[in-house]
């Protein structure tokens, strides 16, 4: 209705009237895309900073790249935590219990073996297995799901209060027009003095700064949520968000670095620190991602002892037995069995461990007063 109140001044050369008309469209027109630009930009650093990230074997090697760079046919290995990254094919490992809730609506974790398919977008619970990829991007189940969340548009409550005051003034202002126009050519009036009553009357029924009012206000509410951490990629939705009542949100985050380190060893039976960190870093997986692994690996002062240690097996942590356990050929090839884990559980597979669990609970009770997470490694 605005721009049709401008070609109607262009028409009869009100060249005021199509001037400020024209103004408040592209001052309306400059907020709107500087805004979206803005959202845009923070969005996308936002996306790269929590981008996801893969174990994925390239040129020979394991190497850790972004998600997004996966392509069909890529190997890569899934353990505890993960986000499967594409939908894949499981080639090589015991199993993999897979957290599905978020596309099927199960509640509880569906475990898969080789040959079976696991989707984009769902977790990791249990289970170490490297996995080929089958799809990507668009062609994934999530994708093809998402493809069609997106076809299907809604109209936000800001935008049918917009449209229905517009329309009301369409309404009065076709009204009005006719009635004029009616009376007008019976009173036998000049075409062009016609146009231009027919003119002054649509200036005058429509609010021509308010869209420029609409999008000022709400570009100050935007700038106000950004100085509290907030993204605003759409200036309608500050409205929309006016109108919840509750807002149900789960903890995402912590307030530490979000990086382990390891503390100092507490000798009950092992015969050195390092001794005690190469038990284990034996119960570790090197080549994953796992933050305690990590940690007790970077803990290991040299590590020429750990490469004459062959690792013939690995089973990773999972929530139900709280602790690894690999199996090790010595450089004598002798065999034998590390763990590491909850201490509770290692002092179980101990027999007569009256004594040592006496020391250990003390142990555990002096560090559970600060807060420090407990690990046992037992060989």
């Amino acid at each position: 209705m605005i721009e049709a109140a401008a070609l109607l001044s262009a028409v009869v050369q009100h060249w005021a009237d199509f001037t400020i008309i024209l103004t408040l469209l592209l001052f309306n027109a400059i907020i709107g895309f500087w805004q979206s630009y803005q959202a845009g930009n923070a969005v996308e650093a936002l996306k790269r900073k929590l981008a996801l990230s893969s174990h994925v074997c390239r040129d020979g090697q394991w190497q850790q790249i972004e998600a997004r760079f996966l392509v069909l046919g890529d190997l890569i290995k899934l353990k505890l935590g993960d986000i499967i990254p594409a939908d894949c094919l499981l080639l090589d490992g015991e199993y993999l219990t897979v957290d599905q809730s978020a596309l099927t609506g199960e509640s509880l974790p569906v475990t898969r073996t080789e040959g079976e398919l696991i989707y984009s977008g769902t977790a990791v619970s249990q289970g170490n297995m490297t996995v080929i990829i089958s799809e990507t991007g668009r062609e994934t189940f999530s994708g093809k799901t998402a493809g069609l969340v997106s076809s299907a548009h809604s109209v936000s409550h800001f935008q049918k209060a917009i449209l229905k005051i517009g329309n009301c003034l369409i309404y009065m202002s076709l009204i009005l027009v006719a009635l004029l126009i009616t009376v007008q050519l019976y009173r036998s009036v000049p075409l062009i003095e016609l146009i231009q009553f027919s003119l002054i009357l649509i200036v005058a029924s429509i609010p021509v700064a308010m869209p420029v009012v609409l999008s000022v206000s709400m570009a100050i509410g935007a700038l106000k949520l950004s100085k509290m951490k907030a993204i605003v990629t759409h200036l309608e939705s500050i409205e929309e968000l006016t109108g919840v009542d509750i807002l149900c949100s789960d903890k995402t985050g912590t307030l530490t670095l979000n990086k382990l380190t390891l503390g100092k060893p507490i000798l009950l039976t092992a015969d050195s620190e390092q001794a005690l960190i190469l038990t284990a870093s034996l119960a570790s997986d090197s080549e994953g991602e796992d933050a305690i692994d990590n940690a007790v690996l970077a803990g290991l002062e040299t590590k020429v002892d750990l490469f004459s240690y062959t690792q013939k097996s690995y089973r990773p942590y999972n929530p139900v037995d709280k602790r690894t356990e690999a199996e090790i050929s010595d450089p004598h090839y002798n065999t034998f069995l590390v763990t590491k884990g909850a201490p509770q559980v290692i002092l179980d597979l101990i027999e007569n461990n009256e004594a040592l669990a006496l020391d250990l609970n003390a142990e555990i009770g002096r560090l559970a007063k600060r807060g420090i997470e407990r690990w046992v490694s037992y060989r």
